[in-house]
């Protein structure tokens, strides 16, 4: 890394040098070759060049790396038997018998995360935008699952719903909902349940943060002016606040949903795919393919699947949401 900072400081100086020399080069009539409008105009493509070549090797290497491995046979098992297989990992991939249940489960934790993130965080910000007593501690405490690591919050849900010593059992059987310890890690279905909560319960800050950030935006003489007109509190919601806040709507949940869609440290730290696959997505997935079965090959080829994914779905969101003509009046 230091040796990558290094060379890109000296490629800066390079570049730089190189525009002060053009600009100050002379031909043999003693006239500048190059005239100072042309070293303007090349002199900011010279200051953004490192941070270009930095983009190319921390994203597009990797990108293309994929890309090669997901048509390639590649086990850390078998290190000498690497070769172009074309697309058996894709066909591996879709013969699983439990591939059906990993992307009905990624579509469950993803909408259900999101929608559930989505409510709670605007009920928040509607709470927090009226001052109250003591509202600055209150929104500490709201915001305080967004200074947490998905680490951190994985180890308190899966102590917490351990199925022998978890305190939500304890709870449960004093206050009299359940007659006997349920194993919330270990169920089919709850599993997948447990995940999505404590998912929920992590992202429903920055739903909060920015829905709230776009409310104290809203113009109060736009305010005044519905109250002096009559409207009711419905028609001010959807006719005032809603289309100022839509923006932020739109581009907060598409931003979530692909954080989520693509995350799986929370699920392989409190249920790590199981039982049996049932709280396994698509992302936990490709990390077990990966890390536990050492197949590179047949993780990268999920990987490529996952990029189409999330490419069509970011086509298909910001067209259908028409993001380009929201918070147009």
């Amino acid at each position: 890394m230091v040796l990558l900072i290094g060379f890109l400081f000296f490629f800066t100086l390079l570049c730089i040098g190189g525009i002060l020399v053009i600009n100050n080069s002379v031909g043999a009539s003693g006239k500048k070759i190059f005239c100072i409008g042309t070293a303007k105009k090349l002199e900011p493509f010279a200051f953004l060049m490192p941070t270009f070549i930095l983009l190319l090797i921390m994203f597009g290497y990797p990108l293309i790396r994929t890309l090669i491995m997901a048509f390639q046979n590649y086990k850390l098992t078998q290190p000498n038997k690497i070769y172009f297989n074309t697309f058996a990992n894709f066909k591996n991939l879709f013969s699983d018998s439990d591939i059906g249940l990993i992307i009905k489960n990624s579509f469950i934790y993803v909408i259900c995360s999101v929608t559930g993130q989505f409510l709670l965080g605007m009920g928040l910000a509607f709470a927090l935008k009226k001052p109250f007593k003591g509202r600055g501690l209150y929104q500490s405490i709201v915001f305080l699952p967004w200074a947490f690591s998905a680490f951190v919050i994985g180890l308190m849900y899966r102590w917490s719903f351990n199925g022998e010593y978890g305190v939500v059992n304890d709870l449960l059987l004093k206050i009299g909902i359940i007659p006997e310890r349920i194993a919330w890690l270990g169920t089919p279905g709850l599993s997948l349940l447990v995940v999505t909560l404590a998912m929920i319960w992590m992202g429903v800050p920055f739903f909060a943060i920015m829905i709230l950030a776009s409310l104290q935006s809203i113009p109060y003489d736009i305010y005044e002016a519905s109250y002096l007109d009559g409207c009711s509190a419905a028609r001010r919601f959807f006719q005032i606040i809603l289309p100022y806040i839509k923006p932020t709507i739109i581009i907060t949940i598409l931003l979530r949903t692909i954080w989520i869609f693509n995350s799986f440290d929370m699920i392989v730290i409190i249920t790590n795919g199981g039982p049996a696959n049932y709280s396994q997505t698509l992302p936990s997935y490709m990390y077990t393919k990966a890390f536990a079965a050492y197949d590179f090959g047949l993780a990268s080829a999920l990987g490529v699947i996952l990029m189409v994914i999330l490419v069509v779905y970011v086509t298909f969101f910001l067209k259908a949401t028409k993001y380009n003509s929201a918070g147009d009046f």
